[in-house]
């Protein structure tokens, strides 16, 4: 008789547990690269059953570059993405309809790297030199970068910018003097590499960066794009604001105990090394705090700053159409957290010290 009682109890539970499972909005978020701790807040609030705790069945669609975020969205094939602004901005130029609900990073990623005997240590220095430049809508800073140095990226007069895969292969081979790069990713793998010159891993010491933050041509990179028309549908909104809440919970998560991020993205893909991972979580919670007005809130001045670029550089044609952006529903699920005591502002967050090992192992 009790057998038969626990084996009703264990139906009626897993039909309430399937019953729960059946009410969670399925929802897809489309990355714009491989698991890495520049998505850390998502794959945390997944794994954390965040997003679960608001109600959704998300799905982390990836990408190696092949597949943008906002080409995705705009196809219907994700309702959410992350992307960097001025891909969005010419996306809509040409007929999208793409909102950006949730300014992540609050800073640019992009440096230029080179290495200490190049000399390049300043806008002048690149006169006459080669620059490898990143493709698909990730060069504008380095373009505007030349404009800021009184050339252009499409004359070749002061310099010659060419086009280099996503990586840095061609700066250590010697085809170019000076590449792009993430100061989380590719800059952080170099630090990896051996030095041939000394037998011994890169130094700081032995690189010079310009940093896009530093000479005033900063762009807006990551952010949660959704499409205009699927956001003004019946009940849209709240799962929006419920994927903000779960998302927001795990950056703050990510920057509180970020070696816990790394271990969930290491468990995701352990292809990227240990030291690597966690010089990434480190340098991506730089470009995310402090965040004055909240994680997630436009900084008007660096939106304004883009803009104006891409108008510059002739990437957009005219000004974006109002709503391009807007920050209602981020500032009501700070509101919500902040009630709960988080310090969704990070004034006080501190950097740690990465050493990145051999191959970033």
């Amino acid at each position: 008789m009790r057998l038969c009682f626990l084996l009703v109890l264990l139906l009626l539970l897993a039909g309430a547990a399937a019953s729960a499972d059946d009410e969670l909005a399925p929802i897809r978020i489309q990355l714009q690269w491989v698991p890495q701790a520049q998505f850390a807040g998502f794959y945390a609030a997944r794994d954390m059953g965040f997003f679960r705790d608001e109600g959704l069945d998300v799905s982390i669609l990836e990408s190696t570059g092949d597949i943008l975020p906002a080409e995705a969205v705009m196809d219907g094939d994700a309702e959410f993405g992350v992307t960097w602004t001025p891909k969005v901005l010419q996306a809509n130029e040409a007929g999208a309809d793409l909102v950006n609900i949730a300014q992540i990073f609050q800073r640019s990623g992009t440096v230029l790297v080179s290495f200490a005997e190049a000399e390049i240590e300043t806008l002048t220095d690149l006169v006459l030199k080669t620059l490898g430049y990143w493709p698909d809508g990730n060069e504008f800073e380095l373009y505007a970068m030349t404009f800021r140095m009184g050339s252009d990226p499409y004359s070749g007069e002061h310099l010659r910018l060419v086009e280099q895969p996503f990586n840095l292969e061609p700066l250590l081979k010697g085809e170019i003097e000076a590449g792009q790069a993430l100061i989380y990713n590719w800059y952080g793998r170099l630090l990896g590499e051996v030095n041939p010159a000394t037998g011994e891993l890169y130094r700081e010491a032995d690189l010079n960066v310009i940093d896009m933050n530093d000479i005033g041509v900063a762009m807006l990179q990551d952010h949660i794009i959704v499409r205009a028309d699927w956001l003004r549908e019946a009940g849209n909104e709240a799962i929006a604001l419920a994927l903000l809440r779960a998302s927001l919970r795990a950056w703050v998560h990510c920057r509180d105990k970020a070696d816990d991020c790394v271990r969930i993205l290491r468990e995701i893909d352990p292809s990227l090394g240990e030291s690597h991972q966690r010089w990434q979580m480190n340098e991506v919670n730089k470009l995310i705090w402090p965040s004055p007005a909240g994680i997630g809130v436009m900084d008007e001045g660096l939106w304004r700053q883009t803009v104006e670029w891409m108008l510059e550089i002739g990437a957009l044609g005219e000004e974006p159409a109002e709503g391009a952006y807007r920050d209602d529903l981020v500032k009501q699920a700070l509101e919500s957290l902040e009630a709960e005591g988080l310090d969704m502002a990070g004034e006080d967050w501190r950097p740690a010290e990465v050493i990145v090992r051999a191959g970033g192992q």
